[in-house]
């Protein structure tokens, strides 16, 4: 008879499953990633973009719709902008992110082939030459049938 299990019974042998804890590890370790990815597009690449194209801060790069509404020294209405510059370094981001986990389950792949792969097979050894006594039992029975 199937013994019947709560809903917090049912959660709790879901969560003690091995796989769930894997995903977990790996939304964890993916975060982490995603936030040294986005680091490593804006302090280093985006600096070296803007100053191929002239030292304009490619984060700022922007399309102004409207432009702010701005009484007595004091900002009343934001500006309303199309941010294509932030847009991009987002497309990088993504792009180093998709290339890093491309290389990582091309390398787990790889990885999984060699170890499917049979071992090869050794080459036979060859066959061992015949002893002297050997030989000369062969030479004789020769001798012997040529005889008769």
């Amino acid at each position: 008879m199937k013994e019947k299990k709560g809903f917090f019974g049912e959660f709790k042998e879901f969560i003690a499953r091995g796989n769930v804890m894997d995903m977990a590890v790996g939304v964890i370790i993916g975060g982490a990633f995603g936030k040294i990815s986005t680091s490593l597009v804006n302090d280093v690449i985006m600096p070296a973009v803007s100053m191929l194209t002239g030292g304009v801060d490619f984060s700022g790069w922007k399309i102004v719709l409207k432009e702010a509404v701005i009484e007595n020294g004091e900002e009343i209405a934001a500006a309303v902008t199309i941010n294509y510059g932030s847009f991009l370094a987002t497309i990088l981001d993504f792009l180093i992110i998709a290339f890093a986990v491309f290389c990582l389950i091309k390398g787990i792949n790889a990885m999984r082939r060699k170890k499917e792969e049979p071992a090869p097979e050794p080459a036979p050894e060859p066959e061992p030459e015949p002893s002297a006594e050997e030989k000369l039992l062969t030479e004789i029975l020769e001798v012997l049938k040529a005889g008769k």
